[in-house]
């Protein structure tokens, strides 16, 4: 087992409590919007490229079969496709469609809009803190990708 600095440790726990906030925060985030935010996850994941359903599920943090499920009313809404994995002929590649690609600009603008007005309430420092940190907790993130 490591040992690490107790700062480090309470700064962790700190790190993930605000993670888990902000999960529920985003989860609330649009309510009267078509998508829900685990289908807006999924569709932002696939914009820049088809994945694997298996590499969806794992992203998501869920099993293959639910993962499946949520590809089946994507798919039925006509928002995403499956396409045969160009690395792989056995494999299938889940795709984003340009219909998916608008739901997912629509929904963030209005999710961006709801979230620019929350921060309205944040004095300048606090943007600028807030500013500041952004980079460093993407670069935390990113080294759970893939």
């Amino acid at each position: 087992m490591n040992t690490f600095d107790p700062r480090l440790l309470d700064l962790a726990q700190e790190f993930r409590e605000s993670l888990r906030l902000g999960v529920y925060m985003s989860r609330r985030l649009d309510p009267e919007g078509e998508l829900t935010a685990a289908q807006l996850s999924l569709l932002s994941m696939i914009s820049n490229g088809g994945l694997r359903v298996g590499d969806i599920a794992k992203n998501l943090g869920i099993k293959v079969p639910s993962a499946t499920e949520q590809i089946i009313k994507l798919e039925r809404a006509g928002l995403i496709t499956r396409q045969p994995d160009p690395d792989d002929s056995r494999a299938v590649q889940v795709v984003i469609t340009q219909a998916g690609t608008a739901a997912v600009e629509s929904a963030n603008q209005r999710r961006n809009a709801m979230v620019a007005e929350l921060l309205q309430q944040l004095s300048s420092t606090e943007i600028e803190h807030l500013a500041a940190a952004l980079p460093v907790i993407t670069r935390i993130s990113s080294s759970f990708q893939n």
